[in-house]
This record gives structure tokens, C-alpha cells and sequence, in this order.
């Protein structure tokens, strides 16, 4: 994916005045908007970092999502290498996944579809991984991420001094959404809920050999395609997009698009709602970064009320990247995140209307 922009604050007015006051009262005006504008520039860029909230003093202890063995699957499928889609390291994640959801009852199904590669031209066949939970159920929610990794590490000095790149493991950007699922399927069998549910894995979100030619989200626009073209017999209500998710100094603000649409907005405070019961106060109730990310094809193709739960931080505000970075390993990742985003995510999921 990749950021567009962060939001600033939002002007303010005022009614006039009575005339004999105006040019004092304008003055104290003047200054008072502009206080409360830096204010709120403050409160809605990232870059104040000590205007976040503090961390919650969860343990992983006291959180019931097992954090620990979520991030064993990440490190366990970033030791297969780089998952590049249409390669041999991509068919052995598929493998490693495929045979850990079906052991926890989910029915598989690799969703095909080819495109050209972006090198030379060739036809090559693509894969999303649609895991059904519940198939009975007609009313469902969607819980989405991607599990491929971008060709080169793109974003290290090295790769724009044209210099030979590094490896891009994409712990956190390609392994952090599957690790979760992972773990989830651990009680999706037998979680409490109103909806069925489909994790949908969208491989393609960044086959990118050249950022300024090659199409970004083939595997969500396939999807999004298919269900707008050959509509199931079953309607997802919610789209739930997890991204960067296992950052160890974990801040998730509310995403531009994902603010569009009172559907939207209305899923957005049910879950920053439901953190903020839990003590999960890495959800943050800002609104921050404009990321185009595989939301986008879900909410205009498919017109799936779409959010996108992302850390684009990493690590944090004004500190140096670890995006599309070889810095972007297991342990710049860690457990508790992994287990906090977890926890809000299936107790989401149990009271959900």
C-alpha cells in the first residue's frame, strides 16, 4: 500500500460581532483560533507523539487472545523467505496456512485468477484464500489482509542509491494480518456471534516491480469483481482490512477512507468503542493517515462498508521506517500487539448487531 497524506485540523467559524467591539474582538479571536487550531493539529498529526495516549498496561498474561502463538506463525512463515506472489515460497505459505485453518475446521477454498507479471509479460496464476467459517449463516462479515510481500526491499537507502537491495521479509507488512487469522482460527469454530465469518487472504496487493507502472491490489479487485459480477447467496454487512498490525509500539488511528460513509463510521466507533472497553488504548479515536489500501476495492467495486485497521507507524511517529525496509523482521514485531488487535477483533465479533 502506500500513504497519501495526513490530515490536518479543520477550520473553524465564527458570526460577526457587534460592530463597536469588532477590531478587539477580532484580535482575541484571531488569537484564540489559532490556539485551538495548533491545538488540534497537534491532537490529529502523528508526528506529536506525546499527544498519544499512553500505552494500556495489558500483560499478555491478562489478555485472553494467545499473542505468544500468533507470533510463532508469524516467525514460523517469515523463516519460509520473501512470499512473492506467483513463486515457489508463496505455494509453500499457501500450503503452511491451508493445512493450519482446515486442522481448526475452516473450509478452504483457493479463489484463482491470472494476471500478466509485471517483469515480462507472462500469464501467471494468482491466489486469495477464503476461509469460511459458519457457511450456513447468510448474513457474514468479512475479516481480510494480504499475505504476499513486496518483490524488494524498495524503501532502504540501499534500493534508491541503486545499489543491490536487501531481503524483504515483510514480518509486519505481509505476515502480521495471516499470523492473527491464524490464531483466530483457533476459536472461530465455536465463537459466540450473530454473523458467519470469511477471513479472505488477497494475494497480489504489492506484485510491484516498478511503483510508477505496476498496478497495486490484484487480489482484492479480483475478489470485489467476483462479488459484484456473481453475487453469493450470502451479503457481507461489515469489511474488517488488517494491516501492519504486530508493530511493537503498537498506535492504530482511524484511517481516512475508511471514515467514509456513515456504515463505515458507524463500524469504526463500534470497534475504537469496544478497545476502549477492553483498555486497548492503541486505538486511537483520530483520524490520521489516507492509505490506499485493499479497502478501496472492497468499498467501491463491491460496496462493502470497508474499514482498514493499520499502523502505518512503524515504529512510530519521526523515527526511521522499518516500511518496505530490511528492518522489517520478527523481532521489530511483537506478541502483545498482535494479541491486543486480537482481543478487540473477537470481542468485536461476539457483540456485534
Amino acid at each position: 500500500m502506500k500513504v497519501l497524506m495526513k490530515t490536518g485540523a479543520k477550520k473553524s467559524s465564527q458570526r460577526n460581532p457587534p460592530r463597536a467591539s469588532r477590531g478587539y474582538f477580532y484580535g482575541a479571536v484571531a488569537i484564540a483560533v489559532m490556539l485551538a487550531l495548533a491545538g488540534m493539529m497537534i491532537l490529529n498529526n502523528p508526528s506529536a507523539w506525546s499527544q498519544r495516549p499512553p500505552p494500556s498496561n495489558l500483560k499478555l498474561a491478562n489478555i485472553p487472545f494467545n499473542g505468544e502463538r500468533a507470533y510463532g506463525h508469524l516467525k514460523a512463515i517469515c523463516a519460509l523467505g520473501p512470499r512473492v506472489s506467483a513463486t515457489q515460497k508463496m505455494l509453500e505459505q499457501q500450503d503452511y496456512l491451508q493445512a493450519h485453518f482446515e486442522k481448526c475446521g475452516g473450509i478452504v477454498t483457493l479463489q484463482e485468477f491470472e494476471v500478466k507479471h509485471p517483469q515480462n509479460g507472462a500469464t501467471v496464476t494468482l491466489a486469495n484464500m477464503i476461509v469460511q467459517w459458519h457457511p450456513e449463516k447468510t448474513e457474514r462479515i468479512l475479516l481480510c489482509t494480504h499475505y504476499d510481500t513486496r518483490p524488494y526491499a524498495d524503501n532502504d537507502p540501499n534500493y534508491r542509491l541503486r545499489q543491490k537491495p536487501g531481503v524483504f521479509l515483510g514480518a509486519n507488512d505481509g505476515a502480521s494480518g495471516p499470523a492473527l487469522f491464524c490464531e483466530m482460527a483457533e476459536t472461530m469454530k465455536n465463537l459466540p456471534s450473530k454473523y458467519g465469518v470469511d477471513f479472505v487472504l488477497f494475494d497480489g496487493e504489492e506484485l510491484i516491480f516498478d511503483k510508477d507502472r505496476d498496478p497495486y491490489f490484484l487480489g482484492s479487485e479480483h475478489f470485489a469483481g467476483e462479488y459484484k459480477m456473481n453475487p453469493p447467496r450470502h451479503k457481507y454487512k461489515w469489511g474488517v482490512l488488517v494491516d501492519m498490525i504486530a508493530d511493537k509500539e503498537l498506535q492504530i488511528y482511524r484511517e481516512v477512507h475508511s471514515m467514509g460513509g456513515a456504515e463505515s463510521q458507524a463500524l469504526i466507533t463500534d470497534i475504537w468503542s469496544t478497545a476502549r472497553q477492553l483498555g486497548v488504548r492503541e486505538f486511537i479515536p483520530q483520524t490520521v493517515h489516507e492509505v490506499r489500501d485493499d479497502h478501496l476495492a472492497l468499498r467501491e467495486i463491491a460496496k462493502i462498508p470497508t474499514i482498514d485497521i493499520i499502523d502505518f507507524d512503524y515504529p512510530r511517529p519521526r523515527a526511521q521506517t522499518y516500511w518496505h525496509t530490511t528492518k522489517d523482521i520478527p523481532e521489530n514485531c511483537s506478541a502483545l500487539s498482535l494479541a491486543k488487535v486480537g482481543y478487540v477483533l473477537e470481542e468485536w465479533l461476539k457483540k456485534v448487531k
